[in-house]
């Protein structure tokens, strides 16, 4: 089985780094011409020069701060005007860590723009080409947490677990277009964002960064961080003709961690 996405368009977030990269380079690698998305525009170019352009493929880049809905509403709608996609890939850096008696109504707030509008804003856009094709594909990085809430993260634990059920309810609705729309429920990852986190942890409990990590480590039925390249190849797997028929779903990529069906 060869995944060819040659001539197929994705736009793909939070890809300067971590999971969002790896997506990136693995969708370009089976042929999509990909638009990165970011905040920092000389990482994005960086990335950019990475991208495989074997296909002939015309890469490129889109300065945004998820963290500003309002200027990400406009430079995403600019965007759409003058561009169609068939792979859209929600990613976002996440929000600051804490339980629920640190966090106060604004930061849920904050959290929500980040997490939910700017993904149901951006898919909305993507809609409207992709019905047209009869071809699309809405995939949502989230988190295994939506299952499973870690006390530490209740903001993402929250509004993740929005996105999923918004995700299959959109399902339902477009599947007659060729539109599938999945969630892929993320474990535990080498990435920057993972360090950060164990870092906060390692803080509030007073122990080293790598207690926390060995002890993540451990509690991984296959003992080891997930490499971010084997999240981009689910992606792309999702993204193609080999998975028309998949819709609606969320599929956990944790080395086993999540412990409900």
């Amino acid at each position: 089985m060869r995944i060819n996405l040659k001539n197929k368009k994705a736009l793909v977030g939070g890809s300067t780094q971590g999971l969002g990269k790896a997506i990136a380079l693995q969708l370009a690698n089976c042929g999509a011409e990909v638009t990165l998305m970011a905040r920092n525009k000389e990482k994005l170019e960086l990335v950019k020069k990475e991208l495989n352009v074997d296909f002939n493929q015309n890469h490129q880049i889109l300065v945004v701060d998820f963290n500003d809905f309002k200027t990400y509403k406009k430079i995403i709608t600019n965007y759409f005007n003058s561009n169609t996609i068939d792979i859209l890939v929600n990613n976002t850096n996440g929000p600051k860590g804490g339980n629920v008696f640190e966090k106060s109504i604004d930061e849920y707030q904050q959290a929500f723009d980040l997490l939910f509008k700017s993904v149901v804003y951006t898919t909305m856009l993507a809609l409207d080409s992709m019905k047209k094709n009869h071809f699309g594909r809405i995939i949502n990085a989230t988190s295994l947490t939506v299952k499973e809430p870690l006390e530490h993260l209740v903001l993402s634990n929250t509004i993740r677990a929005a996105v999923t059920t918004w995700a299959k309810t959109l399902s339902l609705g477009v599947a007659e277009y060729g539109i599938t729309v999945n969630n892929i429920l993320t474990g535990i990852f080498d990435t920057e964002r993972i360090k950060g986190l164990n870092n906060l942890q390692a803080k509030e409990k007073r122990v080293s960064s790598e207690t926390i990590l060995k002890n993540l480590t451990t509690s991984i039925p296959m003992k080891r961080l997930g490499n971010p390249e084997e999240f981009g190849y689910l992606v792309s797997f999702l993204a193609s003709d080999y998975a028309s028929y998949i819709t609606g779903i969320n599929i956990p990529i944790d080395g086993g961690l999540i412990k409900s069906l």
